[in-house]
């Protein structure tokens, strides 16, 4: 909120006093002090009776962890959100997610958009960090394109999903289509598809659908791509070769990781299938990880090879500068580049004839053992406290680290430390775990001497 708040110190702040006041706050802290306060008012409002369909007010840890969940665009949930929530809390639920695919800051920018305000550097700074873009130039103008971009998909996404929901349900099928084209984009993976007979049912009533597939599968890898990469093909016009280098592996990556699973789901999970229900369930098996949460086959059917590639899917995630969570395709691609450079006995990381900064390396490495370590932990603690297995708990940390919201279904039934584990572990994945460490650790040993060097054995 304090983002949203400098604005008006212009008002009554003299310059000097505003220097005062930013010099608490670097960029990344005010990223994760506006995704807090975002989720402890979804919270607040989520507890009110009017949001629950019973008119009875939702305990509290079950309205945080769902607050946590949407605002991080995660999906995992501990209360069927179309059974539970009344058409009011659907709503907040909706506008959390909304808010938090676009992200905090750039929502809070398009209200100063709206309202005619001006962007300081400490703002514009906020705003790259938010949106992962390379290069600060035109920040604002890439600010208005994600905005267009992502209000342009979601009434797309809407309206195709009414020829599905509207001949279904009437008018509901409207607030339905709506709901879902909105979490798909933002790659939330929340649905109102539950009944009091089949809770938590998700898309699985839809597996052979294929104008409910197609659009959810669209929406979820176009919101999944990034901004940055979204805002190169309209650019350069869909030419690959103009393309800068991230938007190249963007793309590169997304379909390697996309067709390759599909192909294994087509012939190893789904063979019993018609073969049209069997070619849609295997791409939306492929790309939900990606990090959506929907699914339209029961994941505890699959065998535990399919279980362990969703959850490489999963921790993989989206791209850069998207609504998607996870270490990222550029992350992916770059470790394998880098290991494949070491067996080259190469010096440097090469990628697609460029050469790799060794920061950018080491960044990448770091990422990687920083969730790893998390999914690997968070994963550890819930089975030491709930007396599960540990592969159903590595697949639930695996989906709230990537924000991806599939489940085996134990989250529900968790108690409160295991409730507690995952929700931190959404807010990691949502805000970045360099996010969050660059938050509080300091820069003050950015000059310090070198110090001598040792030499280890490696392999």
């Amino acid at each position: 909120m304090y983002f949203l708040a400098i604005p008006f110190y212009n008002l009554s702040m003299g310059t000097t006093d505003k220097k005062k006041l930013r010099l608490h706050l670097n960029p990344f802290q005010v990223i994760i002090i506006s995704f807090v306060v975002l989720i402890l008012l979804g919270a607040t409002l989520l507890v009110l009776p009017v949001s629950c369909k019973d008119r009875v007010a939702t305990p509290f840890n079950q309205c945080l962890f769902t607050s946590v969940s949407a605002v991080c665009v995660t999906g995992l949930v501990v209360v069927d959100t179309a059974t539970h929530w009344s058409a009011f809390g659907q709503a907040v639920i909706l506008l959390l997610i909304q808010i938090g695919g676009l992200g905090v800051i750039t929502s809070f920018a398009a209200l100063m958009l709206l309202f005619g305000g001006k962007f300081s550097l400490f703002q514009k700074t906020a705003m790259q960090e938010a949106t992962s873009a390379q290069k600060m130039g035109g920040i604002v103008r890439l600010t208005i394109f994600i905005l267009i971009t992502t209000f342009a998909a979601e009434t797309v996404g809407a309206c195709a999903l009414m020829g599905v929901f509207v001949p279904q349900y009437g008018g509901r099928g409207v607030w339905m289509a709506i709901f879902h084209s909105v979490s798909a984009f933002c790659n939330a993976g929340f649905d109102i598809m539950g009944t009091d007979a089949a809770r938590f049912a998700s898309m699985t009533g839809y597996v052979g659908d294929p104008l409910l597939n197609i659009t959810l599968m669209t929406l979820i890898f176009v919101g999944g791509i990034g901004f940055p990469t979204i805002y190169d093909i309209g650019k350069n016009k869909c030419r690959f070769s103009r393309f800068n280098l991230q938007t190249k592996i963007v793309l590169i990556t997304s379909a390697v990781i996309t067709l390759a699973p599909a192909l294994y789901f087509f012939f190893a999970e789904f063979a019993e299938m018609p073969v049209g229900e069997r070619i849609l369930a295997s791409l939306f098996a492929a790309v939900t990880p990606r990090t959506a949460g929907f699914n339209t086959v029961d994941l505890n059917a699959m065998s535990s090879v399919g279980k362990t590639l969703t959850i490489v899917l999963m921790l993989v995630g989206g791209s850069p500068g998207s609504t998607a969570g996870g270490i990222k395709t550029t992350t992916f691609a770059l470790l394998f580049a880098c290991a494949f450079s070491v067996f080259r006995k190469r010096k440097d990381t090469h990628v697609l004839h460029r050469r790799i900064s060794d920061d950018t390396v080491k960044t990448a490495s770091a990422l990687f053992l920083l969730y790893l370590f998390l999914f690997l932990t968070g994963g550890t603690i819930i089975s030491l406290t709930e007396g599960l297995p540990l592969d159903q708990c590595l697949f639930e940390t695996a989906s709230a680290v990537g924000t991806v919201g599939l489940t085996l279904g134990i989250t529900p039934a968790l108690g409160i430390i295991s409730q507690i584990v995952l929700m931190l572990l959404m807010f990691v994945g949502r805000v970045g775990g360099l996010t969050l460490l660059y938050s509080v650790l300091s820069n003050g040993n950015k000059n310090i001497s070198k110090l001598p060097q040792g030499n280890l054995a490696i392999g």
